[in-house]
């Protein structure tokens, strides 16, 4: 349960609707709009906790509605939303949750409509490591956590995230070999029972 925190961290910090912005810098402004356009795109992960456990993946997307996180093997652990409901599955459990997606957390990176803005707040924007990096935290309550999200510029592209959760403990993700719209197949948006006979299965 512990590899699910990256996401959902990553959604808490960004859940609220939001609200414009006139006065957010250029380079903020860039981000946003990149973001929001973002309609297909695939990606391997690094997932880096902070006791130095690491995880890869691949991360699917298709918005709006619809997400995938897949861990590689042996972990079996993996996050599908459908368009209507948003699924996690623990392997160690051998257990599913799920909730309307609109009653979640995933619903701001899934909405039509992305901002950075409104109740979430940008708290730091600079550049370091070659990346530009947007800190964001919950404007009604900025101790929650962070949220730094770094990209490439020229083209602008998302590289990585930086989860901060309130006790300090720092989560990150790196992006590789990412593609945006790519022809991605339906059934990756299905969510299939492991536990089943003849489960859906992830060629990477």
């Amino acid at each position: 349960m512990r590899r699910f925190f990256v996401i959902f961290a990553l959604l808490f910090l960004l859940c609220a609707p939001a609200a414009a912005d006139n006065e957010m810098p250029p380079s903020v402004r860039g981000a946003e709009e990149y973001l929001d356009a973002l309609g297909t795109a695939k990606a391997r992960f690094l997932q880096t906790a902070s006791d130095g456990s690491q995880f890869i993946g691949t991360f699917y997307l298709d918005r709006p509605g619809k997400l995938r996180f897949e861990y590689d093997p042996p972990v079996k652990d993996f996050i599908v939303a459908d368009g209507i409901f948003i699924y996690f599955y623990d392997s160690e459990l051998k257990e599913q949750s799920n909730a309307p997606i609109g009653q979640t957390l995933a619903d701001f990176l899934l909405r039509a409509d992305l901002k950075l803005s409104g109740d979430v707040t940008v708290a730091d924007v600079k550049r370091d490591g070659g990346l530009l990096q947007i800190t964001l935290t919950q404007t009604k309550d900025p101790g929650a956590g962070s949220l730094t999200l770094g990209f490439e510029e020229k083209p602008i592209k998302l590289k990585k995230w930086r989860v901060v959760d309130p006790q300090g403990a720092v989560t990150e993700v790196e992006l590789f070999q990412m593609e945006t719209d790519v022809k991605l197949d339906k059934k990756l948006f299905v969510y299939a029972d492991p536990k089943e006979k003849h489960p859906f299965k992830v060629n990477n």
